[in-house]
C-alpha cells in the first residue's frame, strides 16, 4: 500500500512539474515538496500534497488563470485533500523575508471561491503569509526538490524567531478551537513543544512519538488516540474536557 501511495505521489508531482514548466516557461525557478509527503507520513485520505513554486518575476493574470486551471484539474485527480501550494518570487526566498509575500495560493478550502469568481480570485489571492516561514524551514530540513536549484541555494535560512512565530500562530488559539479538530491540534501542539524544548523539526507522527515520553501520563492516551485518528480511518470518541485541558497545558508549556 505504501508503495502504491508513493507511486500516486510521484505521478501527481511529475505531472505538476511538467505542466508548470509548460505554462510558466523560463519564469519557473523551482518546485519543492514539503509537508507530510516529504516527511514520510502522508495519508492519502487526510493529507494535502504540499508544494512551493518559485518564480523569477510576477506573472500576468492570464498566465495565473492557465496555471490555476491546471492546478484545479490536477488537485481533483489527486487523493482526498488534493494539492495545497504557494507561488512565491525567488527574491522572497533568499534572503528570506518575513512575513513572506506570495503571488498565488491554492488549497481545497479556496476552491469554491475560484470556481465562483476566478477573476476575483486571481486578482486578490496574494499578500503575505506567516505560514511560509514554517514551510520554508521544513523544505530546508526535510523537503524535496522536484525541479530547480538545490534547496539550500534557493531558500535562505529562516531565523528561529520567525519559525517559532509561524508555528505558534497556528496553535495559539488551540484552547478555543481544539474541539473542532482535535487530532490536528493535539499533534501540532506536540511538534511545536518538541521544537520549543529540543529544537526538533518534526512531522505530526514524529511529534506524537516524541511527546509519548515527555508529557504527563494523563495525556498520553489522548495523544495516542489522535495519532490513530490521523494515521488511519479510526473514529474515536475523545474526552472533550481532557482535550481542552491538554490544549491549555501545552500552550502554557510552549509559552514558557
Amino acid at each position: 500500500m505504501q508503495g502504491n501511495i508513493r507511486g500516486i505521489l510521484e505521478d501527481i508531482t511529475s505531472i505538476f512539474v511538467e505542466r508548470s514548466r509548460e505554462i510558466l516557461g523560463d519564469n519557473l525557478a523551482g518546485v519543492y515538496l514539503h509537508g507530510s509527503a516529504a516527511m514520510g507520513c502522508y495519508n492519502e485520505k487526510k493529507s494535502d500534497i504540499d508544494i512551493v513554486v518559485v518564480i523569477h518575476e510576477t506573472v500576468s493574470n492570464d498566465t495565473k488563470r492557465r496555471f490555476m486551471e491546471m492546478v484545479v484539474q490536477l488537485s481533483a485527480a489527486a487523493p482526498a485533500k488534493g494539492l495545497e501550494l504557494n507561488v512565491v518570487k525567488k527574491s522572497a526566498c533568499n534572503p528570506f523575508i518575513y512575513p513572506t509575500p506570495f503571488e498565488l495560493h491554492f488549497s481545497n478550502a479556496h476552491l469554491q471561491w475560484y470556481k465562483s469568481n476566478p477573476s476575483d480570485y486571481i486578482e486578490n489571492m496574494k499578500g503575505t503569509d506567516k505560514d511560509l516561514a514554517a514551510h520554508f524551514t521544513i523544505i530546508r530540513h526535510r523537503g524535496k526538490c522536484l525541479f530547480g536549484k538545490d534547496i539550500r541555494v534557493m531558500f535562505g535560512k529562516v531565523r528561529k524567531e520567525f519559525y517559532f512565530d509561524s508555528i505558534w500562530n497556528d496553535i495559539k488559539n488551540a484552547k478555543e478551537e481544539i474541539t473542532e479538530s482535535p487530532a490536528y491540534y493535539i499533534l501540532n501542539l506536540c511538534r511545536v513543544l518538541a521544537y520549543r524544548r529540543d529544537g526538533l523539526i518534526l512531522s505530526k507522527t514524529e511529534g506524537a512519538n516524541w511527546a509519548a515520553g515527555k508529557i504527563p501520563g494523563r495525556y498520553r492516551a489522548l495523544v495516542a488516540q489522535a495519532l490513530s485518528m490521523y494515521s488511519s480511518d479510526a473514529v474515536i470518541g475523545i474526552d472533550q474536557s481532557l482535550v481542552t485541558d491538554f490544549a491549555a497545558f501545552m500552550t502554557e508549556q510552549i509559552r514558557n
